[in-house]
C-alpha cells in the first residue's frame, strides 16, 4: 500500500513574509518622481492646517490641537521606522504613495513638517504664519511638481528656473491675498510686501541646505513675512 504523499501545510497569514517580498514593498520613489498622492498629502494637511487656524481656531487652541496631532504623528512614524514588516504587510499603499526610499530607514518628511508648522505658530504673528504655512502647503509641491514636469533650466541643485517662478509666483498670490484680507493696508504696501516676501523666500528656497526644507520654508518665510511687514508699515493682526 502506497504511503500518502505529503501535504505541504498552509502559509500563516501572521507569519513573518519573506525578506524578497519586503525588499519589493520597500519605499522606492526619489525626489524626482512626481509622487502625486504625497505631494496631494502635502497640500491638503497645510492648507487644513491654515484655514483652520484662520477661521475656526484661536492661537492657544491651534497649539493644543496641532501639538497633539504632532505627537501622534511622531509616534506613528517612529512605529513605521521599527517595524517594517508591518508597514509592508497592512500598509504597502504608504510605502508606495508617501514615502520615499530614503525614509525607510530615517524620518519622513512629516515629522520636520509638523514641528515646522507648529514652531511657526508659536513664534510668528497668525497672519505671518498663515502666509509661511500656505507657502509650505502651496508653493513648496507646486515647485517640485512644475520643475519636475516641465523644468528644463536648470539653476542650482534639484531646482529648476521654472519651478523656482512657480514657487515664487504662488508665494505671491498667498502673500498678497493673506495680508490683503488681514492687514487693512494700502493696496501699494501690502503689494510690496508681498513682493520682496516672495522674492526672499524663492531665494532662500534656492539655497542648497542640508536641512530638510519642510523645516526650513516656513520657519524662514514666517520670519521674513513679520519683518518685511514691519518695513512695508503693513500691520499684522495677533488675534
Amino acid at each position: 500500500m502506497a504511503l500518502p504523499e505529503s501535504i505541504d501545510p498552509l502559509p500563516d497569514p501572521l507569519a513573518d513574509p519573506p525578506a524578497n517580498h519586503l525588499a519589493d514593498r520597500a519605499p522606492t520613489a526619489t525626489r524626482d518622481h512626481l509622487q502625486l498622492g504625497r505631494r496631494l498629502f502635502h497640500v491638503v494637511n497645510g492648507v487644513a492646517t491654515a484655514t483652520a487656524y484662520a477661521l475656526l481656531f484661536t492661537h492657544e487652541q491651534v497649539v493644543h490641537i496641532f501639538g497633539t496631532i504632532a505627537c501622534i504623528a511622531y509616534i506613528i512614524d517612529r512605529t513605521r521606522i521599527a517595524y517594517p514588516e508591518q508597514v509592508s504587510r497592512w500598509a504597502p499603499w504608504a510605502n508606495r504613495l508617501l514615502l520615499r526610499a530614503e525614509e525607510q530607514v530615517r524620518e519622513a518628511a512629516m515629522i520636520p513638517y509638523a514641528i515646522a508648522v507648529l514652531l511657526t505658530i508659536l513664534t510668528v504673528p497668525k497672519p505671518a504664519a498663515l502666509v509661511a504655512i500656505y507657502t509650505l502647503a502651496i508653493a513648496d509641491p507646486l515647485a517640485a511638481l512644475v520643475g519636475i514636469r516641465w523644468g528644463r533650466r536648470r539653476i542650482a541643485k534639484n531646482r529648476t528656473l521654472e519651478g523656482s517662478l512657480a514657487f515664487f509666483g504662488s508665494t505671491l498670490v498667498i502673500a498678497i491675498a493673506v495680508l490683503g484680507e488681514t492687514s487693512g493696508a494700502p493696496g501699494l504696501s501690502v503689494a510690496a510686501a508681498a513682493f520682496t516676501i516672495a522674492l526672499a523666500s524663492t531665494v532662500c528656497e534656492l539655497l542648497p541646505l542640508r536641512i530638510d526644507d519642510n523645516l526650513t520654508i516656513p520657519l524662514f518665510v514666517g520670519f521674513a513675512t513679520w519683518i518685511v511687514c514691519g518695513l512695508y508699515g503693513v500691520p499684522l493682526a495677533s488675534s
